[in-house]
């Protein structure tokens, strides 16, 4: 199932656009991010050589990760040092450790306001520009930025699979974690909607009969 989101993430990889997932729990949401990175091109060589330098810089290059497109994934308890980098010796954060690759921000709204608000400057530029009082320091930070997110803080806000316990002020608040700016910035939004067992079954008898399936119509 799925087939839009597929496409989506199709189009993500094919373009290096930001994408983002809303929908209830249990839809997929995250196993479809997580996959993404299975789909996109190996490195150049000159991506690689960044790559590698950053990671080496940070001392986390291993064969594990040599020659593959960075693939980030923090917690959204994350703080913003651990995000953007910084600290007493300018560390190097996730943003910069996902440069020429994927940053996923899975629940997005339960980041810090501060942490997401931070990315506005490196989905626009590329890069993040640290400042402290021991010095400065430009790391670059060229990413694809996924997020994942609930339609209200319990998952089910007009859905048919569960009764929404959420008051109007709760979800107007959830809401209002993503910025104008930040919203501006990304640029595909798809519900990822439940589905049934049914469906797939009934997808399947089609196939086999010859016809065509929803997602090869939509293909087309």
């Amino acid at each position: 199932g799925q087939a839009v989101a597929k496409r989506g993430l199709l189009l993500a990889g094919t373009g290096g656009h930001n994408i983002s997932f809303q929908g209830p729990p249990g839809t997929g949401k995250t196993m479809l991010s997580k996959a993404f990175k299975e789909i996109l091109p190996t490195p150049n060589e000159s991506e690689l050589l960044e790559i590698t330098t950053i990671y080496s810089s940070a001392g986390l290059l291993s064969s594990e990760n040599f020659a593959q497109r960075p693939f980030r994934a923090p917690h959204h308890s994350a703080s913003y040092s651990a995000i953007c980098g910084g600290g007493g010796n300018l560390n190097i954060g996730e943003i910069t450790l996902a440069h020429c690759g994927v940053l996923f921000l899975d629940e997005f709204p339960e980041f810090d306001r501060r942490v997401i608000e931070s990315l506005r400057g490196p989905i626009e530029d590329g890069k993040i520009c640290l400042a402290r009082k021991n010095g400065s320091v430009t790391y670059p930070a060229d990413f694809i930025l996924i997020t994942t997110m609930n339609p209200c803080p319990c998952g089910y806000y007009q859905t048919n699979i569960k009764t929404c316990d959420c008051s109007n002020q709760s979800i107007l608040k959830y809401k209002q974690k993503i910025s104008g700016p930040i919203l501006d910035r990304i640029d595909m939004f798809i519900n990822v909607d439940q589905i049934f067992v049914s469906d797939l079954i009934e997808q399947k008898i089609i196939k086999k009969s010859g016809k065509k399936t929803e997602s090869e119509i939509y293909r087309e």
